[in-house]
């Protein structure tokens, strides 16, 4: 699996049961931790790790991780997206000229 820099169409989509890698958080461990998000929120991440019951939450603040897109991982930062999800995604979408009448 390779790992590369995020484009701005990899953050607008969802991010709902994808596998996020937290490679470093303020006040969490065990690190690093890895598990399939479950929930967003504009602070929160939630992951559910392999085998696990419960969803544990994870703070957007001072968050760095990886997440896995199936071949290939890019690497998030917390700060970044410490907005709700569908705003994420108005915020990222391509902006063009409007249509005239």
């Amino acid at each position: 699996m390779t790992v590369r820099d995020a484009r701005p169409s990899d953050l607008m989509g969802e991010f709902i049961g994808r596998d996020l890698t937290v490679l470093s958080a303020p006040g969490f461990v065990p690190l690093p931790f890895r598990g399939q998000v479950v929930d967003e929120t504009k602070q929160m991440f939630y992951l559910r790790p392999p085998g696990a019951r419960r969803a544990r939450g994870v703070p957007k603040a001072g968050l760095r991780a990886r997440l896995d897109l199936g071949t290939e991982e890019i690497p998030l930062s917390g700060e970044g997206l410490r907005l709700r999800p569908e705003d994420r995604i108005k915020r990222l979408a391509p902006r063009g000229r409007g249509r005239r009448a």
